[in-house]
């Protein structure tokens, strides 16, 4: 049995996604062998976190200054907005240099076991911002997967009564680039035959 502040900095760390018990515990033991320097350094880190950092006022993403430098940029079309689950999911389609307009972060996907979930996601927020913004384009960029599917339908259903005249897209789903046939799921290869592509 550890000391009572040892165990209650394991139960806090075990909170976080994929940290279990043991995990927690080489965390914390890690802090302690470092020194008093490295413990500062994080826990001053941790304190800025809490106090500079809010919600982006229009798409909801985690800033320093709201609305965020994208929201912000004159030169982003307010006409089409991404929808994403997470904020590292808006980073990574920035990262391709290819996207010009706009984001709106849901934090979360809808449990298929838990309808009442949505109303802890940002849609109330999407179908405001479709009132007030020229939108004519929104593409639900969400993962493939069973929460991501149940979360674009409900999108797709509210969006459409929100604004029939809304295009709604998804992202292209099918094989990887490089990747082998033999080894793709069916889902992806029954994608990717759904959506193949004229040359």
């Amino acid at each position: 049995m550890y000391s009572k502040p040892i165990e209650q900095l394991i139960r806090a760390f075990s909170k976080l996604p994929s940290v279990g018990p043991r995990t927690a515990e080489r965390y914390v033991f890690y802090l302690l062998k470092s020194g008093k320097k490295d413990v500062a350094e994080l826990t001053n880190s941790l304190k800025t976190l809490i106090e500079s950092i809010q919600s982006c006022e229009e798409c909801w993403d985690f800033v320093d200054e709201s609305p965020c430098t994208v929201c912000a940029d004159k030169k982003r079309s307010k006409q089409t907005i991404c929808v994403v689950k997470e904020p590292q999911d808006l980073q990574q389609i920035e990262k391709t240099g290819t996207y010009a307009g706009t984001y709106h972060v849901l934090r979360g996907t809808l449990k298929p076991s838990a309808p009442d979930t949505a109303k802890y996601l940002k849609i109330a927020e999407l179908l405001e911002r479709i009132k007030k913004e020229p939108t004519t384009e929104v593409i639900l960029a969400l993962s493939p997967d069973l929460p991501g599917e149940a979360t674009m339908m409900y999108l797709e259903k509210v969006l459409k009564e929100a604004n029939s005249d809304l295009n709604i897209t998804r992202l292209a789903r099918g094989l990887p680039m490089g990747s082998d046939i033999q080894y793709a799921d069916e889902i992806t290869l029954g994608s990717a035959l759904k959506h193949r592509t004229k040359r």
